[in-house]
């Protein structure tokens, strides 16, 4: 490797790639690059970010394709480019660094690190020069060159403060696991942090945060508490209905700068959108709210229209800028709308979109509803405004795109496949639950081998070592089509790959689990995430796991393995519970499984009939078993012995170790379910 050079052209991620004609000898973060710092005795300039990040492209033109800064660079430090979705471990440990200096995080991302690959200073974004009240970028990385060749002692002091405040991040504190009474009283602790006016989190920028209102969902039903139902529907409301939300493409944005969810930061992302998906269809099964239903539909033409790659997974973001501006794409101009719609109802338009003379940001408008009211309005309207979004779609269509980041990633497309598996059953399209099908064979074929998975895919090349969330989403996505098909494989694939996260990444002495893998060596110290932020956290999304394993199977290594992890964050939950709703949901789960047991042949009427009354219910602790006339159940499953009632399809719902009388109709089936989603019946 030629360290004199940009060396990004190799590389197929799309934010590397956008970097590889820098003058900046950008070098992809590898074992020979940290070996070429450590013979030359210079420090490490490592620059992370992603391919949809606003503030990275300008930091990118302000800095990195600047000549005179980026002859800086060179001289000065061996420059390191890091993509964050291909490496979310690095990231992660980063942040975390930078964290502990007492600065807030983002991206993009600038550490500065020994040749080891120690932090020892960092920050976020550097104008090129001195602006916004941050430091210039010029004299910035003249000051940490210095500092690094003068003031050894203040250097090997920051280290040393960091890694072992890094080390310590991993120290659990253990406690309880959580009874049920205290999951709700979180729930209804965390009311506090709601904005009950605007909806999401009190302040800006406001995320959508689906994690936490999945867990004040599942309180709010399971306690009728209607204070925390409204904080829920408000933000999905308010979500929906504003410009976070695209109303001509559909898809949610990653966040709104503002706290009245109207001016978004334009990337999206596919993490979000396969989660708010699923938290949608939560809320839906409740309340049957045709805003949720519309929106669900819409995301998920948007994900097959715009997200999808060859082979049926699906890309990761959409840029948040086209033809170097941030949303250009995305909003309007009264007079263009005026002139577009000027045989159709424009002013009706204009009314319910938000639409005036001066804009809502920036002087042009960002398309949204809340003004006009947060529920979909009569058919007829509806119909009229659907027709004319259509024509302002295609006229959009001809604009420059925003850039697509087409890698695949195994745990982002993990969570698209399980929300498009719920959605598929809550409104009978069985086309959503072929494309779930299909991206999971992807992943599986093209990521996948015997247990083990990789992380990353694009032009060809599947690499980088797969992550905790990688296998944990994955084994939520096999046990959602296993919980919808009866098919053995899905399970076999959840058993798996669980068994390669308790080899990997289970942490044997103090418990939880690592988000790298053991064999992992480029990591100064291996992060065990717990706090859900965007994305769930791995050991969050690995106890809701074991715990419907438990369910599933009746092994109590499972429930043993739910427990220890939730025992070693216990002392932690107190403090800290609402960044951790994963945990508290597999908390729930595996205290409070319901055990849905059917059997009928399989493809036959009865089956399907059955089926369609199980997914119809807002049951968010369900572990359904299908079971054929050549299948039995697990011998520590509660209904193992149980057999059909005069060849007809038969259900059973079990609770704890007691199981209901035989049902053998699906009405009867749907009654019962009903009963105990209602909170009629223990559950």
């Amino acid at each position: 490797m030629d360290l004199d050079r940009n060396n990004l052209g190799r590389e197929t991620s799309p934010y590397l790639l956008q970097h590889q004609t820098n003058p900046v000898h950008w070098q992809p973060w590898s074992e020979q690059a940290l070996a070429a710092a450590q013979a030359a005795n210079k420090p490490v300039l490592l620059s992370i970010g992603y391919a949809a990040c606003h503030w990275c492209h300008v930091m990118a033109h302000e800095s990195f394709e600047d000549a005179e800064i980026a002859a800086l660079m060179n001289d000065l430090f061996i420059n390191i480019k890091l993509d964050r979705e291909e490496r979310p471990d690095l990231d992660a440990l980063y942040q975390n660094a930078l964290a502990l200096l007492g600065q807030q995080g983002g991206w993009p991302l600038t550490m500065f690190l020994t040749p080891n690959g120690e932090p020892f200073w960092g920050g976020t974004y550097f104008p090129k020069h001195a602006k916004y009240g941050r430091p210039g970028f010029d004299d910035v990385l003249k000051s940490i060159a210095n500092i690094y060749a003068s003031e050894p002692e203040n250097v090997a002091h920051n280290v040393k403060q960091i890694n072992t405040a890094l080390v310590r991040m991993n120290n659990t504190r253990s406690g309880d696991v959580p009874l049920l009474e205290t999951i709700d009283e979180f729930g209804k602790s965390s009311l506090q942090l709601m904005d009950m006016e605007n909806g999401g989190t009190k302040g800006a920028p406001k995320f959508p945060q689906p994690t936490l209102l999945a867990f004040l969902w599942r309180t709010a039903n399971r306690t009728g508490d209607e204070n925390l139902k409204n904080a829920v529907t408000l933000s999905l409301d308010r979500m929906s209905q504003g410009g976070i939300y695209d109303h001509l493409g559909g898809g949610y944005a990653r966040y709104s700068v503002d706290d009245q969810w109207l001016a978004p930061h334009f990337e999206k992302m596919l993490y979000d959108n396969a989660q708010l998906i699923d938290v949608l269809c939560d809320a839906w099964r409740v309340t049957t709210n045709p805003l949720y239903a519309q929106r669900i539909e819409e995301t998920i033409d948007w994900i097959m229209r715009e997200m999808r790659v060859s082979g049926g997974a699906f890309g990761a973001s959409l840029d948040a800028d086209s033809e170097g501006e941030e949303g250009k794409f995305y909003v309007w101009d009264k007079s263009a709308i005026d002139d577009l719609l000027a045989d159709q109802d424009s002013a009706l338009f204009n009314r319910y979109y938000d639409v005036t003379p001066s804009g809502n940001w920036e002087g042009h408008t960002i398309l949204n509803r809340t003004r006009s009211g947060l529920s979909l309005a009569d058919d007829p309207t509806e119909i009229s405004l659907a027709k004319m979004r259509q024509t302002l779609m295609t006229t959009r269509d001809n604009r420059v795109r925003p850039g697509w980041d087409d890698k695949v990633l195994t745990d982002w497309n993990a969570m698209t496949i399980a929300a498009l598996c719920e959605a598929a059953m809550v409104f009978h399209r069985s086309e959503w639950l072929d494309y779930a099908k299909l991206a999971y064979n992807f992943i599986k074929q093209t990521l996948g081998n015997n247990n083990t998975l990789l992380h990353s895919y694009r032009a060809g090349r599947a690499q980088h070592a797969a992550m905790l969330e990688d296998y944990a989403h994955m084994i939520r996505a096999s046990l959602r089509l296993f919980e919808i098909s009866g098919s053995a494989s899905y399970l076999r694939d959840a058993v798996g790959w669980s068994e390669q996260v308790e080899t990997q990444f289970a942490d044997t002495q103090r418990g939880g689990y690592f988000q790298s893998a053991a064999s992992s060596n480029d990591l100064v110290v291996r992060s065990k995430p717990v706090s859900d932020g965007a994305v769930p956290s791995g050991n969050g999304i690995m106890v809701q796991n074991l715990a419907r394993l438990y369910a599933l199977t009746g092994e109590t290594r499972y429930q043993t393995r739910a427990d220890t992890t939730l025992a070693c964050f216990g002392g932690r939950l107190r403090d800290q519970f609402p960044s951790m709703p994963g945990l508290l949901l597999g908390a729930e789960m595996l205290q409070n499984p319901l055990q849905i047991v059917i059997l009928a042949p399989s493809g036959s009427a009865g089956l399907y009939a059955m089926r369609r009354a199980v997914f119809a219910r807002y049951l968010p602790h369900r572990a359904v078993t299908l079971i054929g006339d050549d299948q039995d159940l697990p011998p520590d499953h509660p209904a193992f012995g149980k057999t059909r009632i005069d060849g007809k399809a038969t259900a059973y719902i079990c609770q704890g170790p007691v199981c209901s009388v035989p049902i053998t109709n699906a009405e009867t089936l749907a009654k019962h379910l009903k009963d105990i989603s209602d909170g009629n019946e223990a559950a």
